[in-house]
């Protein structure tokens, strides 16, 4: 599944052997139990990266 946060494309699974899901994107690995929580998780990664390269 994929997801968009502003222009970027986020891709969402399933892990295996693993409960949870798995956000990629940006060279950024995010997880969580749900999609949603993933994806959330992932916004919050991609503000982090964001403020490192204003700096």
């Amino acid at each position: 599944m994929e997801v968009k946060i502003g222009h970027l494309k986020v891709h969402i699974f399933k892990i295996k052997n693993r409960r949870g899901f798995a956000a990629v994107c940006c060279e950024h690995l995010t997880e969580g139990k749900t999609p949603q929580e993933a994806t959330e998780r992932m916004h919050k990664a991609l503000r982090r990266s964001n403020r490192k390269e204003i700096r």
